[in-house]
Protein backbone atom coordinates (compact mmCIF):
# COMPACT_ATOMS: atom_id res chain seq x y z
CA UNK A 1 0.00 0.00 0.00
CA UNK A 2 2.84 2.32 0.83
CA UNK A 3 4.40 1.69 -2.59
CA UNK A 4 1.11 2.49 -4.30
CA UNK A 5 0.82 5.85 -2.48
CA UNK A 6 4.46 6.69 -3.29
CA UNK A 7 3.92 5.97 -7.00
CA UNK A 8 0.64 7.94 -7.05
CA UNK A 9 2.30 10.90 -5.32
CA UNK A 10 5.21 10.84 -7.74
CA UNK A 11 2.80 10.69 -10.70
CA UNK A 12 0.82 13.64 -9.30
CA UNK A 13 4.01 15.62 -8.78
CA UNK A 14 5.20 14.96 -12.34
CA UNK A 15 1.82 15.89 -13.85
CA UNK A 16 1.71 19.10 -11.80
CA UNK A 17 5.22 20.04 -12.99
CA UNK A 18 4.31 19.29 -16.60
CA UNK A 19 1.14 21.35 -16.29
CA UNK A 20 3.02 24.29 -14.78
CA UNK A 21 5.62 24.14 -17.57
CA UNK A 22 2.98 24.43 -20.29
CA UNK A 23 0.91 27.16 -18.64
CA UNK A 24 3.70 29.78 -18.58
CA UNK A 25 4.37 29.83 -22.38
CA UNK A 26 0.66 29.72 -23.16
CA UNK A 27 0.01 32.67 -20.86
CA UNK A 28 2.59 34.76 -22.73
CA UNK A 29 0.50 34.56 -25.91
CA UNK A 30 -2.65 36.00 -24.42
CA UNK A 31 -3.30 39.63 -25.42
CA UNK A 32 -5.41 41.66 -23.07
CA UNK A 33 -6.76 44.87 -24.61
CA UNK A 34 -8.40 47.37 -22.33
CA UNK A 35 -10.44 50.01 -24.09
CA UNK A 36 -11.00 50.40 -27.82
CA UNK A 37 -9.21 47.90 -30.06
CA UNK A 38 -8.77 50.47 -32.88
CA UNK A 39 -6.83 53.15 -31.04
CA UNK A 40 -4.92 55.98 -32.70
CA UNK A 41 -1.11 55.70 -32.82
CA UNK A 42 0.77 57.24 -29.92
CA UNK A 43 1.67 60.92 -30.24
CA UNK A 44 5.12 61.82 -31.59
CA UNK A 45 8.00 62.10 -29.18
CA UNK A 46 7.70 65.52 -27.55
CA UNK A 47 11.39 65.64 -26.66
CA UNK A 48 12.59 65.74 -30.27
CA UNK A 49 11.34 68.54 -32.56
CA UNK A 50 10.07 67.53 -36.00
CA UNK A 51 12.52 67.92 -38.88
CA UNK A 52 12.31 71.22 -40.76
CA UNK A 53 10.60 71.25 -44.15
CA UNK A 54 12.88 71.00 -47.20
CA UNK A 55 14.49 74.31 -48.07
CA UNK A 56 13.72 75.88 -44.70
CA UNK A 57 16.05 78.74 -43.81
CA UNK A 58 17.68 78.95 -47.24
CA UNK A 59 17.37 81.77 -49.77
CA UNK A 60 15.02 81.12 -52.70
CA UNK A 61 16.65 79.22 -55.54
CA UNK A 62 19.40 77.77 -53.34
CA UNK A 63 20.70 74.47 -54.64
CA UNK A 64 18.73 74.35 -57.87
CA UNK A 65 19.01 76.10 -61.22
CA UNK A 66 16.63 78.96 -61.92
CA UNK A 67 13.42 78.06 -63.71
CA UNK A 68 12.91 80.93 -66.13
CA UNK A 69 16.30 82.04 -67.38
CA UNK A 70 19.89 82.63 -66.44
CA UNK A 71 20.41 84.14 -63.02
CA UNK A 72 23.02 86.97 -63.12
CA UNK A 73 24.75 85.50 -60.05
CA UNK A 74 25.02 82.18 -61.84
CA UNK A 75 26.53 83.92 -64.90
CA UNK A 76 29.13 85.59 -62.65
CA UNK A 77 29.99 82.25 -61.06
CA UNK A 78 30.43 80.58 -64.47
CA UNK A 79 32.64 83.47 -65.64
CA UNK A 80 34.80 83.05 -62.53
CA UNK A 81 35.08 79.34 -63.32
CA UNK A 82 36.40 80.30 -66.77
CA UNK A 83 39.13 82.42 -65.13
CA UNK A 84 37.60 85.90 -65.04
CA UNK A 85 38.33 87.78 -61.81
CA UNK A 86 36.37 90.59 -60.11
CA UNK A 87 33.32 89.86 -62.22
CA UNK A 88 30.28 92.10 -62.47
CA UNK A 89 27.14 92.03 -64.57
CA UNK A 90 26.96 95.07 -66.85
CA UNK A 91 23.95 94.29 -69.06
CA UNK A 92 20.89 92.09 -68.77
CA UNK A 93 18.49 91.78 -71.70
CA UNK A 94 15.82 89.21 -72.58
CA UNK A 95 18.37 87.40 -74.79
CA UNK A 96 21.76 87.79 -73.12
CA UNK A 97 23.70 88.65 -69.97
CA UNK A 98 27.05 90.42 -70.28
CA UNK A 99 29.66 89.93 -67.54
CA UNK A 100 32.86 91.97 -67.37
CA UNK A 101 35.97 91.28 -65.38
CA UNK A 102 39.73 90.87 -65.52
CA UNK A 103 41.65 88.05 -67.17
CA UNK A 104 45.42 87.51 -67.44
CA UNK A 105 45.64 89.84 -70.41
CA UNK A 106 43.57 92.66 -68.92
CA UNK A 107 39.90 93.65 -69.03
CA UNK A 108 37.66 91.07 -70.67
CA UNK A 109 33.97 90.33 -71.09
CA UNK A 110 31.82 87.24 -71.57
CA UNK A 111 28.30 86.97 -72.94
CA UNK A 112 25.85 84.33 -71.74
CA UNK A 113 22.46 83.36 -73.15
CA UNK A 114 19.53 84.30 -70.93
CA UNK A 115 18.08 80.79 -70.88
CA UNK A 116 18.22 78.02 -68.33
CA UNK A 117 21.80 76.89 -67.65
CA UNK A 118 23.50 80.13 -68.85
CA UNK A 119 25.18 78.88 -72.05
CA UNK A 120 28.32 80.78 -73.08
CA UNK A 121 27.70 82.75 -76.29
CA UNK A 122 30.91 84.73 -76.71
CA UNK A 123 34.13 85.10 -74.82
Amino acid sequence: MMQFLAKAGLAALLSAAALAGTVAPAAAQVNIIIGEPDRRPPPPDWRRPPPPPPGYGRPPGYGRPPRGGCDPRMAENIAEDYGLRRTRVVDVSPRRIVVQGWSRRGPDQMTFGNVRGCPLMRR
